[in-house]
């Protein structure tokens, strides 16, 4: 194996040079191509490593992102069909217009940088370019199991990144920006009308998921027991089924107000066979682009919750449910119930305790304030 300078003229008289790295694998002679030494450099001292492990892939014997891409989707056939949906355009629109022709030997650290920035220079977002490179890693590890691929360089970027100094964590939710404040959705109550009116109350005080909400039948309220049970939810496509994990089943008790919203609402709710209590004129399951362009966005502009343009302020129905859960956590001399986080997280219905701890535990009150400090203190030596 070497590394070697190469010089060249090419047919129009211009000089060239490149960093050559020449080596033998498998019974066969390879030579990749660099403009940095340094590069050639990194690049034997990996090859050196790989061939003595036995698990060097030369680049030009491994697929091309494109072609791993398709193997990676038939494989994923079991999932949700909105999961599905979703990485195959994430395939198609954001990752094989960039890196779709580049075989997977050639993805490195430094080509997944250059990816995220030809991403942010398009006008990508941070949580899209976040979701696009967290396939390509999907993408290299199915190729890994495959055996066409020795490294993935997104688990490798990702592991780099943990390492870093000075990381910058993920935003906390802010009351008022993320969250709507106990005001604005008094005023949000107090102008909402007709069949937005139950469908919103309940998404307030029970903090359903728009999934979950579009699939919420009648046989699992309890206008009785003053009690909902989540038991199924609507995807992307209208389709019913199962909630997200088995923690999104739970019971929910409901307040006096939503339960009579409620009742009126059963009483003029369009009748389908699905008994879903929130559908759309025809009984079917409601898109979610009407509920938000209908009901949450009007309501908001009449109840005077908007941004400086007189725009809606709150842009999907997740703020109310951040509201919901920021209720739960809040005292109760603050108006909220004053829930432990084990409760928070059942209400919620997530999967995991560390899940709610990471999205809401700064709500939490850290119940040493000086006054509760001081007199703890006193108390240790009296």
């Amino acid at each position: 194996m070497s590394v070697r300078k190469r010089k060249w003229i090419t047919r129009t008289g211009e000089a060239k040079e490149a960093w050559i790295v020449d080596y033998y694998s498998g019974g066969s002679r390879h030579i990749e191509t660099f403009e940095r030494k340094k590069d050639a450099d990194a690049r034997e001292a990996q090859v050196t490593v790989d061939v003595g492990k036995g698990i060097h892939i030369a680049p030009s014997k491994s697929p091309t992102v494109a072609q791993a891409g398709a193997k990676w989707l038939d494989g994923s056939d079991k999932l949700e069909a909105a999961t599905l949906e979703s990485y195959r355009q994430h395939l198609r629109d954001h990752i094989i217009p960039f890196i779709g022709d580049l075989r997977l030997g050639h993805i490195s650290v430094p080509v997944v940088r250059n990816f995220m920035d030809k991403l942010k220079a398009e006008k990508r977002s941070p949580a899209m370019i976040k979701r696009v490179v967290g396939d390509l890693g999907a993408i290299l590890s199915d190729a890994q199991e495959r055996g066409e691929v020795a490294h993935n360089a997104v688990r490798s970027l990702s592991k780099r990144k943990k390492r870093g100094a000075g990381q910058k964590r993920g935003q906390k939710l802010k009351v008022g920006i993320d969250i709507p404040s106990t005001d604005e959705i008094r005023a949000i109550i107090a102008h909402l009308k007709g069949r937005w009116r139950p469908l919103l109350l309940t998404a307030i005080f029970t903090g359903l998921r728009s999934s979950e909400l579009r699939g919420l039948r009648w046989t699992d309220v309890d206008l009785k027991k003053n009690v909902l049970h989540v038991r199924q939810r609507a995807d992307k496509f209208n389709e019913i089924g199962a909630p997200k994990s088995e923690s999104g089943e739970r019971n929910i008790p409901l307040p006096s107000i939503l339960v009579s919203a409620l009742r009126e609402w059963k009483l003029a709710c369009p009748k389908g066979e699905a008994g879903l209590v929130f559908p759309n004129g025809a009984g079917q399951v409601e898109n979610h682009a009407n509920i938000v362009q209908r009901g949450l966005a009007p309501v908001q502009i009449a109840a005077g919750v908007v941004t400086r343009a007189a725009e809606a302020k709150y842009t999907g129905l997740h703020a109310l449910r951040h509201y919901y859960a920021s209720w739960c956590i809040n005292r109760r001399e603050d108006g909220g119930l004053g829930l432990p986080l084990k409760m928070v997280q059942q209400r919620m219905g997530h999967a995991t305790l560390a899940m709610t701890s990471d999205v809401y535990g700064h709500l939490f009150d850290n119940g040493d304030d000086g006054s509760e400090l001081e007199e703890a203190a006193k108390l240790l030596f009296s």
